[in-house]
């Protein structure tokens, strides 16, 4: 017995005319519309991002020179550790994702070699996990393993201005820049909007 399975988004549902077929993705969340009309997958319990992909994707382009860029680091070995330049257009208040890189398994020296023509000048910001010392590193604490490959990293951990730290309010500033149009990610991008559409919370 062989078995066939036939892949069709609601573009595919003919006998719907165009404009009915928009008016049933509208009626959806827009943050399910992806799935339940084009087959888009997201999993979890709730994603933390609710936001349609395209509110937020913009094609890419050349960015002017005087807005402040910086890179951002999330260290990981099993779960792969992940990379971002944000360009901030200051006059707009729109802050940009122009780049992405993950890796999973991959040294410090690694990493730096893949991060360094992003430009070596860039600075990069990171969490405070980066103080952690490792075997790999003969003691040496994350971070300074990075800037030790060449990586111009922060003199500290990533924080808020008052010098606290939180995961939940670093999430809900994004979303808010989301959903009031502030923050935009190059479309070129797959591999963050692959993290995009999975990032969700626990049960």
């Amino acid at each position: 017995m062989s078995r066939h399975v036939t892949f069709m988004t609601i573009d595919d549902a003919e006998h719907y005319s165009p404009q009915e077929r928009a008016t049933i993705v509208a009626a959806y969340p827009a943050h399910e519309r992806e799935a339940r009309a084009r087959g888009i997958p997201v999993l979890g319990s709730g994603r933390i991002f609710p936001v349609a992909e395209e509110t937020i994707a913009c094609a890419p382009f050349r960015l002017p020179r005087y807005w402040p860029r910086l890179g951002a680091l999330d260290f990981g070995w099993d779960h792969p550790s992940a990379a971002v330049e944000l360009a901030w257009d200051t006059e707009a208040d729109v802050v940009y994702v122009t780049k992405a890189a993950r890796a999973a398994q991959q040294t410090p020296a690694m990493q730096a070699l893949a991060l360094k023509p992003w430009g070596e000048w860039l600075p990069w910001a990171w969490p405070r996990d980066g103080r952690r010392e490792t075997l790999e590193g003969a003691g040496t604490a994350l971070a300074r393993q990075y800037a030790a490959h060449g990586l111009n990293m922060l003199l500290g951990h990533a924080r808020f201005a008052d010098g606290s730290v939180s995961v939940e309010a670093g999430l809900m500033e994004m979303l808010d820049r989301m959903q009031s149009g502030r923050f935009k990610v190059f479309s070129t991008l797959l591999s963050w909007f692959a993290e995009f559409r999975l990032y969700h919370r626990e049960d």
